[in-house]
């Protein structure tokens, strides 16, 4: 089973590519995607990894929560469940 994680203090120039390169250091990785402003397609910051055990998972969590990418410490943490709200979005506030 994966193990979904989300990645934020990520450097305004990190791809997807660029993010599954830097995880792949944990084990294999399944996805990556930044995400991204719509305006100008630079990254706000913040992506998704999803390692393809849970073991990588949490290797990842340990390799990389508080390194330094760019002088700027990464945030790792498992993502948590999401549902989907009554309006069709995606959240984790959906009461």
């Amino acid at each position: 089973m994966s193990k979904r994680l989300s990645v934020s203090n990520l450097p305004r120039h990190m791809t997807g590519e660029q993010l599954q390169t830097l995880f792949s250091e944990a084990g294999l990785v399944a996805s990556a995607k930044t995400i991204t402003y719509l305006h100008n397609g630079e990254t706000c910051g913040f992506g998704f990894v999803a390692m393809k055990t849970q073991e990588d998972g949490q290797k990842a969590i340990s390799l990389f929560n508080g390194r330094l990418l760019d002088g700027r410490p990464l945030a790792v943490k498992e993502d948590g469940p999401q549902s989907k709200c009554s309006f069709g979005r995606r959240s984790r506030n959906c009461q």
